[in-house]
């Protein structure tokens, strides 16, 4: 946040840059789609009022139902895990400092042994797993993973747009996938 003081006024005025990118980044899209809905309606102006009453009404409505759809949306910082924690554990990746490959995986998958991943021990471990995710996670998981939903069906069920959908069960995913690998490692000999 920045204070900027009015050259003629003296007042201090508060500006949050994010916040007027925000309101520019509104007043764009509404002039854009303003325009072209006063052309394609113009022949249904009855003349009850005045063109301009008329023109600012239309404005109203978009500008409502712009902020409506606006405020169902989730910020995907809102998205963060509650602890901190990475969806995937960073020393799984090269460093930013290596030649070709920085930001790569550092190793291939290697492939758990599938008799130690259907025991009954281990399907309790990956439930506890899911158990433990935050809220949003466990709800996309469960329906996605464990009850067999669409991704359409839970945005629908859940109220999520299918990007949020699609970042709630990738760290979902990568939560459980961790704690089945350190499951594994322990076990083995």
């Amino acid at each position: 946040m920045t204070a900027e003081r009015a050259p003629s006024t003296g007042i201090i005025r508060w500006q949050r840059p994010s916040l007027i990118i925000g309101v520019i980044g509104l007043a764009i899209f509404l002039f854009g789609v303003f325009g072209w809905v006063v052309l394609e309606d113009v022949d249904r102006f009855e003349g009850r009022s005045t063109l301009r009453s008329w023109i600012f009404g239309i404005l109203g409505n978009l500008a409502r139902t712009r902020a409506t759809r606006d405020g169902r949306a989730i910020p995907l910082s809102a998205l963060e895990a509650a602890d901190g924690e990475p969806a995937v554990d960073p020393a799984e990746f090269l460093p930013p400092s290596h030649p070709r490959w920085a930001g790569h995986w550092a190793k291939w998958p290697e492939p758990w042994p599938e008799e130690q991943l259907l025991t009954r021990e281990a399907l309790a471990h990956v439930r506890d797993a899911i158990d433990r995710l935050p809220e949003g996670q466990r709800a996309v998981i469960q329906l996605r993973d464990v009850e067999d939903w669409s991704s359409e069906e839970v945005c629908e069920a859940l109220g999520l747009s299918d990007v949020n959908q699609r970042v709630l069960l990738h760290r979902a995913r990568s939560r459980v996938r961790r704690e089945i690998a350190r499951h594994v490692e322990r076990r083995r000999p």
